[in-house]
């Protein structure tokens, strides 16, 4: 590589969240066979447990979109002392469950910067759906993660942010970075593996096949529809 809280316990949270998914212009090109999305992760000490959580949820993000086009994804994180990684595009859940199992979180600082960065590198080759992040803190400057959010937002890129832990200064940050991107940050806890799940998947589908493919998901799936139940409609379609 280079560089069991029911979902029913945070209804505003996981509310507001997916009515942003829905309400985010879809950017899957006709001619672009899979969605393609950027799974990033802090890989800092503190987030070892979050790691294997999330180990055990990537498959269900192959699984949900097998009949859409599927998916293409590229793990990315940051550890260490200055260390930023981002692996090959993969399209089957085996690899990506390979790759994360290699990895071992150590301590340093967060490099958000450097995974947006990335982001905005991917883009300019070919187009990316969404890059969704899970992490606990920030620990840099947030005028400058807010404008590389924002310089995502024009390029119709929505970050899609999952914050572990109740830390204020990154959450004023990760909401405010989601909403220059167009698109949304939610909260969720270690014993929030259903919900995890459940965000994961909506933005896999939403990445494979924008906002039609998420309203039939929906339809398909009675929790993701009672939580989209309040919705006005989408700013954009596929």
């Amino acid at each position: 590589m280079s560089i069991k809280k029911d979902l029913a316990s945070q209804p505003d949270d996981i509310n507001g969240f997916i009515e942003k998914v829905h309400q985010t212009p879809a950017t899957v090109s006709p001619l672009q066979a899979q969605g393609r999305l950027i799974f990033a992760l802090d890989a800092t000490a503190s987030r070892q447990s979050t790691w294997n959580m999330a180990c055990e949820l990537q498959a269900q993000m192959f699984e949900v979109v097998a009949d859409i086009g599927g998916l293409a994804v590229q793990l990315c994180f940051y550890r260490g002392i200055g260390e930023c990684r981002a692996s090959r595009w993969m399209t089957q859940a085996r690899q990506l469950q390979q790759s994360m199992s290699r990895v071992r979180c150590m301590a340093g600082h967060t490099q958000i910067a450097r995974v947006l960065k990335h982001t905005r590198i991917e883009q300019a080759k070919q187009p990316v759906n969404a890059l969704a992040f899970v992490g606990d803190s920030m620990e840099e400057n947030p005028d400058t993660l807010c404008q590389l959010a924002g310089d995502l937002g024009i390029m119709n890129v929505p970050i899609f942010i999952f914050q572990e832990g109740h830390d204020l200064q990154a959450r004023q940050t990760f909401t405010e970075m989601a909403r220059l991107s167009g698109g949304a940050c939610c909260a969720f806890d270690q014993n929030s593996v259903e919900q995890l799940r459940m965000l994961l998947s909506a933005v896999a589908v939403y990445a494979a096949g924008g906002y039609q493919a998420l309203s039939s998901y929906s339809e398909k799936h009675p929790a993701l529809a009672r939580l989209s139940g309040q919705l006005k409609g989408p700013r954009g379609k596929r």
